[in-house]
């Protein structure tokens, strides 16, 4: 179920980057066995669910343009997060990830593009599909790529320099 904004009828959102975030930072995460929840990420995540705002990912995936690993591993990945979210009665609304990088080995992902994070797309194609006021969201990540691809979109942006992650997403909720 969807909680929706009372003031103009838009969904809110709050937008987590993945690694260093949500999970432990491991270079290139793509396998399900390497993947551990940082603290409080469950927590964060779940408070969304309850609290009115959509939950959504977006992450930068360059291993995929770089060849590290196919674009199905990255799906299969995150899946596996929202079946595990599942036992602890919360879940993922959404997941956007950019596999481009401009110097990728892979010709077909080797693009510049607007999705890479700290340009908006993700945010921006988020928006859209899911009618956010962007205005109302956040987004938190362990770079200021995170917190300048928030300002781009127009959403809040909240630095997370490591700790429980439920903690800080309140704190910067309630600085707001």
């Amino acid at each position: 179920m969807v909680t929706l904004n009372t003031v103009n009828n838009m969904n809110k959102a709050v937008f987590f980057d993945r690694d260093g975030t949500l999970n432990e930072e491991v270079h290139y995460l793509h396998k399900v066995e390497d993947f551990v929840w940082t603290e409080g990420a469950v927590e964060a995540i779940k408070y969304c669910n309850d609290n009115g705002y959509l939950a959504i990912v977006v992450t930068n995936q360059s291993g995929v343009a770089r060849g590290y690993y196919p674009e199905e591993d990255i799906m299969t990945l995150h899946h596996w997060m929202n079946a595990d979210l599942e036992s602890y009665d919360a879940h993922l609304d959404a997941i956007y990830y950019c596999p481009h990088h401009p110097q990728g080995m892979v010709k077909e992902y080797a693009i510049e593009c607007q999705c890479r994070k700290p340009l908006p797309g993700m945010l921006l194609q988020a928006q859209r599909d899911y009618d956010i006021d962007l205005s109302a969201s956040y987004l938190i990540g362990d770079g200021e790529r995170d917190v300048k691809c928030a300002q781009a979109a127009g959403a809040t942006g909240i630095l997370f320099t490591g700790g429980n992650l439920y903690e800080a997403l309140v704190q910067g909720i309630q600085k707001k």
